[in-house]
């Protein structure tokens, strides 16, 4: 007799927490002061290790017993409680000639940030510290002096992980500049995601100044199952026929779609993106079960922006929190104030108990008051005023910013099918209330941005006006609660099943070198919705992969040190060539 679905449920998750006690977390960090710029210390009774320029420690140096693999020519894996002990051999092995050098002497290290405020949310620490990088990796975080080839001074200022965006819908040369501008370094598409994911973003590929990668997109599956268009053809001009919304798909379509879905799973897509509130009324919940069986098959991630009743209708949420705990799927909540309106606290406490139950599940939240979307969209087509609880004169067309009335609405979703409208229905208490929620990650819903003619949300400023307008104004937040929501959180949870994002989102020896170093006292945003096109205030640098990509508060208009981020085992690829993986 076969398994029942509860066992195979079980199964799933017994297989991810052995996972998630396994190799990824031998990448954990200790705190460093109890580590030199060449020692990997985890926390007690975890694998530490030593780096002595790109050789490995003797086995006998350390025991039988306690060599890991890790991977990696320059690291050597160790039992923490032995690291510390280590560090004389360290020394000892420097002084036999071996051609290796401390990273305090001159030419070992590439880039020094000297004097900052180093505040690393995954171990809490926040002190003044210099911070080394050679190559695209941090090799040093500590009180003692360091020398490289170039110095930053960052006295008065924070060092910060590289803010990792998990909601981007702008994987343009544009896009990037802004989002560099605003301490991004890793922008993803997971919402709507793309399919092939392989080649997701032509415009950046082999020119992207911050990484970038995506979600496979069911819309798309779906639109290329029902209509037979490629996402290709819908960036050339082509307009998707109504039936892909309101249609229910039958099961050969819903074959094809699954098929879809794990083929580009196993190509290295992040995880699956379903905005099913566009397609409410065509898709039903065996379709969406499919979707949700698919990610679980694949001990994969879901992100979805679940269906939207009348303002605040909690039903949406409910049904993607029952099919997760059916399907044993893993999910994530896309922008959660938006879904829940005036019934914010209902929805947190309702994804507190599901996740209580065992229910995998995150959210997010970004830190605007409306919503942008095309006037074509299907949710227009139903209850919006009700859905809402705005009218015409609470939308607005994007690209001049006039406000609607019942006549040029009309007209303008029959002739501007294509057009954005940015609709204003939030409160700012219920987006503060979703910001201080613990574990809510901060995204930017930024929307494509191809030129400065036509205008959109101003969401390119999402991460500063957090640490602009939330923590240091209105004190909503600590400053480390807040980067712990744009660089550790959002890291951490797709490093559960992406190992491209072990390293990132830290400040610690051994992670990936995206960082932003910003000033504290005038961070902030200057995008507008009547103005979009400005650049943030207060991020003097930011670094990518290791490359300096702003520099004095401005975007170096020749460094593309930005990678494609695919779910393979070797993680982020080398700088990408722009052809297609």
């Amino acid at each position: 007799m076969g398994s029942s679905p509860d066992e195979a449920n079980r199964a799933r998750i017994r297989k991810r927490r052995r996972r998630n006690a396994g190799p990824a977390r031998r990448r954990r960090y200790q705190n460093e002061s109890t580590c030199s710029p060449l020692v990997f210390c985890p926390p007690e009774g975890r694998p530490g290790g030593l780096r002595v320029g790109r050789s490995r420690l003797p086995a006998m140096l350390a025991g039988p017993s306690s060599i890991h693999a890790s991977g990696r020519e320059d690291l050597v894996i160790l039992h923490g409680p032995r690291a510390v002990p280590f560090l004389f051999l360290l020394g000892l092995l420097l002084g036999l000639a071996l051609g290796c050098q401390s990273p305090s002497e001159e030419g070992t290290v590439d880039l020094v940030i000297r004097g900052g405020r180093v505040i690393d949310p995954a171990s809490g620490l926040d002190a003044i510290r210099n911070v080394g990088i050679t190559g695209d990796r941090i090799v040093a975080v500590t009180e003692g002096p360091l020398r490289g080839a170039r110095t930053i001074e960052a006295e008065g200022r924070v060092v910060s992980p590289g803010f990792i965006d998990l909601h981007t819908h702008s994987p343009t040369p544009l896009g990037h500049y802004y989002q560099l501008a605003d301490g991004v370094t890793t922008a993803l598409e997971l919402e709507a995601g793309s399919y092939p994911v392989a080649r997701f973003a032509p415009e950046v590929a082999g020119a992207a100044r911050i990484h970038f990668g995506a979600s496979v997109g069911w819309a798309s599956t779906r639109i290329e199952a029902i209509a037979g268009m490629s996402i290709e053809s819908l960036l050339a001009g082509g307009s998707v026929p109504i039936e892909v919304f309101t249609r229910i798909t039958d099961a050969s379509e819903r074959a094809q779609m699954r098929k879809m879905l794990e083929n580009d799973l196993a190509n290295g897509a992040l995880g699956i993106g379903v905005p099913v509130d566009y397609f409410s009324e065509g898709t039903d919940e065996d379709e969406l079960r499919m979707i949700f069986e698919v990610t679980a098959a694949a001990d994969s991630l879901l992100y979805i922006h679940v269906r939207r009743g009348v303002n605040g209708d909690p039903a949406g949420l409910r049904e993607a929190l029952r099919l997760a705990k059916e399907t044993g799927a893993s999910i994530h909540v896309c922008h959660i104030s938006h879904n829940a309106m005036r019934n914010i606290e209902l929805f947190l406490r309702e994804i507190r108990e599901a996740r209580a139950n065992g229910v995998d599940v995150t959210t997010e939240v970004l830190p605007y008051n409306a919503g942008s979307a095309l006037i074509s969209s299907a949710v227009f087509s139903r209850n919006w005023q009700e859905v809402f609880a705005i009218d015409y004169a609470d939308v607005e067309w994007a690209a001049t910013g006039m406000r609607f009335d019942e006549a040029t609405w009309r007209e303008y979703r029959l002739k501007y099918p294509a057009g954005q409208v940015v609709h204003h229905y939030l409160k700012p208490e219920w987006t503060r209330r979703a910001l201080v929620e613990p574990g809510v990650i901060v995204v930017s819903d930024l929307l494509r941005m191809v030129d400065e003619e036509s205008r959109v949300a101003p969401h390119n400023g999402a991460f500063t006006r957090i640490l602009g307008r939330h923590v240091r104004e209105a004190g909503d937040l600590d400053l480390m609660t807040a980067l712990s929501k744009m660089t550790s959180l959002p890291a951490q949870r797709l490093a559960k099943f992406f190992p491209s994002f072990e390293n990132k989102g830290r400040v610690a020896v051994g992670a990936d070198a995206d960082l932003t170093i910003f000033n504290p006292a005038t961070v902030i945003d200057r995008a507008t919705y009547g103005a979009p096109f400005q650049t943030a205030d207060g991020i003097s640098t930011v670094i990518v992969a290791g490359e300096v990509a702003l520099d004095e508060g401005r975007v170096l208009e020749d460094v593309f040190a930005g990678r494609r981020i695919l779910n393979v085992a070797e993680g982020v690829l080398p700088p990408d060539s722009g052809e297609n993986r």
